[in-house]
């Protein structure tokens, strides 16, 4: 299992279900007929990091694009309805939900390109996100990506987080190499796009977005633990020991934001 191949248990969001179920709410579109999501076959959704030697992007920024790349691609037409990603989306979302972050660069970059997803850029970063795959049925142009190597560092100083839109906040205990931290914040992005009403998601998507990453202090991380709000909890298994790593705070704020490009 590679180092963020982790399955995670997504709780806070959705209180009829258990940490160890949580998942889409039960008259979710992405939910099928199934109850026991270990005996699904699982799927893991592809996340791309563009990471040139010569001009790496912001770990901050990084983590952004990231979180927003899942979100693009859980809203576009092609993954609703009866889009060409629908099923695999839906497959994804029954069972365990995963994330794998790899890098690539040059050539691997530009291959990775040319293979159906999505590319999201940030101030410096990105990130390209693919449909859904079977943990065992890579595309061969992504399996041989690598997922170590994705330490990224902040040249400056972050802004600190906006207000106005959603906050993911990162537990301030954990040590997580860039690509797991990358993993995480998209699974906090899922969880806090699955509160949200149609009206809230539109809003959200035509204001393209915005959201803030953060590290919180301790006292803050402690408060926002026990507020009731979306948790990610890792399983476990690579980096880090079993526990919450990011909360999704501020989500159904984004119904009062403001189309992108106006004031």
């Amino acid at each position: 299992m590679s180092s963020n191949d982790t399955p995670v248990s997504l709780s806070g969001a959705f209180p009829s279900e258990s940490a160890e179920s949580a998942g889409p709410p039960a008259d979710s579109p992405f939910r099928s007929g199934r109850t026991d999501r270990d005996e699904a076959q699982q799927y893991v959704l592809p996340l791309v990091v563009h990471i040139e030697k010569a001009a790496p992007p912001a770990r901050t920024d990084a983590l952004r694009t990231a979180a927003r790349a899942v979100l693009v691609m859980l809203s576009d037409e092609r993954s609703v309805g009866e889009g060409e990603w629908a099923q695999a989306m839906r497959d994804w979302q029954d069972a365990r939900i995963r994330k794998v972050v790899r890098r690539a660069r040059g050539a691997e970059w530009r291959k990775a390109c040319a293979l159906p997803g999505i590319t999201v850029t940030g101030e410096s970063a990105e990130v390209r996100v693919f449909p859904p795959v079977p943990l065992d049925g890579w595309p061969k142009e992504l399996a041989k990506l690598q997922v170590s190597g994705t330490e990224l560092d902040d040249p400056e100083q972050p802004a600190a987080p906006d207000p106005a839109g959603p906050v993911l906040w990162l537990n301030p205990e954990l040590d997580m190499s860039a690509g797991k931290e990358m993993a995480q914040v998209g699974h906090g992005a899922q969880l806090a796009w699955w509160e949200l009403s149609e009206a809230e998601r539109t809003a959200w998507r035509n204001a393209g977005f915005p959201l803030s990453v953060a590290t919180a202090d301790a006292g803050r991380w402690r408060e926002l633990t026990v507020s009731g709000m979306p948790v990610v909890r890792d399983a476990g298994f690579t980096e880090i020991a079993p526990g919450p790593t990011v909360v999704a705070e501020g989500a159904h704020r984004v119904g009062s934001l403001p189309p992108l490009g106006q004031p």
